[in-house]
């Protein structure tokens, strides 16, 4: 039996290494009918679309997220295409690992070509599944995606981080920290199990190496816990008992640890020493009840006391280190709750995907402190709905036609 070109990609993909792939993947696109196939991957700020080489890409050079059609599909999580004065069309398809944006792939369709927009699609997610898996056993794509020297906290953090953007039908949740390349003890965790999302982030004390082990050893111990199936206060002793022996006195972790109940919106959170979180609901802010918070994990001297409250479908759940909030302009504006609540209600109002609004935030903070950073900034934000939620942006259906 003749294998069609997805399969015989997928057939070699087994024996093909991550420096092969662009080449395996170019040369199956071609027999599906394409002229040129390129990959792109952003780089760990979501700055920049880095080409893929390999053996039969046509050479490519860096593109900007930001304004150009490359950047178009990948902001928007959607096709764009452009039309070429000798016929036929260039598509841009964002390569997604179920909602989690890797890159683009850029393909060239002539006027006669056979190629249709459901093949490019196809083409796309296979792709992106098999970046994913390559990635896994190699070094090339962590490299490629680096545009600045990256120092060994950071790739401790990076390499702990679970994907930035998860989605299901009732729930999404997406993450962002920076400083990209120097991030040390900003760290956040989430699993969803059933009827239940978990969700952890934290602010380990310090800077650099020694903050990144201590943000590695309480990620460990939260996932341990969370995996045997403790209720949050247990969850909470179990760090604190680790970070406690490990680590001397003066070394400790805030952190928010939350639970939600997909069926009924049902939120219970521990604050250990942290920024409480915001829930924005229908256009406004909202605080959650008071609800006083318990020492930082590490120092705690009892078991802490969870705090609740019920969402409402279409509720987002912010919560962020203080780097955000506590980002300061050159004339000594602190970033703020305000600021941090409005940016993010103006992208919902705009229809914006949670995963670009989190990237913009993060270039509005760094530009609010004049690209200086003065401590790690991070941010998980939730969106829960009752009912399915449609995952618009992340079809293959409806291209958007846009002229150079």
């Amino acid at each position: 039996m003749t294998l069609d070109p997805l399969r015989r990609l997928l057939h070699a993909a087994h024996l093909t290494p991550a420096d092969r792939l662009a080449g395996v993947a170019a040369e199956q696109a071609a027999a599906l009918g394409f002229a040129e196939m390129a990959i792109y991957l952003a780089d760990y700020e979501q700055l920049s679309l880095i080409p893929v080489p390999g053996v039969g890409v046509p050479p490519r050079q860096e593109l900007s997220v930001d304004g150009t059609l490359a950047g178009l599909a990948y902001r928007r999580m959607e096709p764009a295409t452009s039309d070429r004065p000798i016929g036929g069309h260039r598509l841009w398809l964002p390569l997604l690992d179920g909602v989690e944006r890797l890159g683009v792939i850029e393909l060239l369709i002539d006027g006669s070509s056979p190629a249709t927009h459901e093949d490019a699609a196809a083409l796309a997610s296979l792709v992106a599944e098999l970046v994913v898996v390559k990635d896994a056993h190699s070094d090339l794509f962590a490299r490629l995606r680096r545009r600045k020297v990256m120092d060994l906290a950071a790739e401790i953090q990076w390499d702990l981080l679970p994907p930035l953007t998860f989605a299901s039908d009732r729930v999404v949740i997406t993450g962002a920290l920076e400083p990209a390349y120097e991030i040390g003890g900003d760290t956040f965790d989430y699993a969803v199990n059933g009827d239940t999302a978990d969700l952890a982030i934290l602010d380990s004390v310090g800077h650099g190496l020694r903050s990144a082990i201590l943000a590695s050893a309480a990620i460990g111990a939260y996932r341990h816990a969370r995996r045997e199936m403790h209720d949050l206060a247990d969850i909470s002793l179990q760090m604190n008992a680790v970070i406690a022996e490990q680590f001397a006195g003066s070394q400790f972790t805030t952190a928010v640890l939350a639970r939600l109940d997909l069926s009924t919106g049902r939120l219970r959170w521990i604050n250990a020493g942290h920024p409480a979180p915001l829930v924005l609901r229908n256009g406004s802010l909202v605080h959650p009840p008071t609800c006083r918070p318990s020492r930082p994990l590490g120092l705690q001297d009892g078991k802490p006391f969870p705090c609740e409250m019920r969402l409402e479908p279409g509720d987002r759940v912010l919560l962020y280190t203080d780097g955000i909030v506590e980002a300061r302009s050159p004339q000594g504006h602190f970033f703020g709750e305000d600021r941090l609540g409005d940016f993010v209600l103006r992208a919902a109002a705009a229809g914006e995907a949670a995963p670009e609004t989190l990237r913009r935030l993060m270039r509005d903070v760094l530009t609010h402190q004049a690209d200086q950073l003065q401590d790690d900034a991070s941010i998980v934000l939730l969106e829960w709905a009752r009912n399915p939620l449609p995952l618009s942006g992340v079809t293959s259906e409806g291209a958007a036609a846009v002229n150079p």
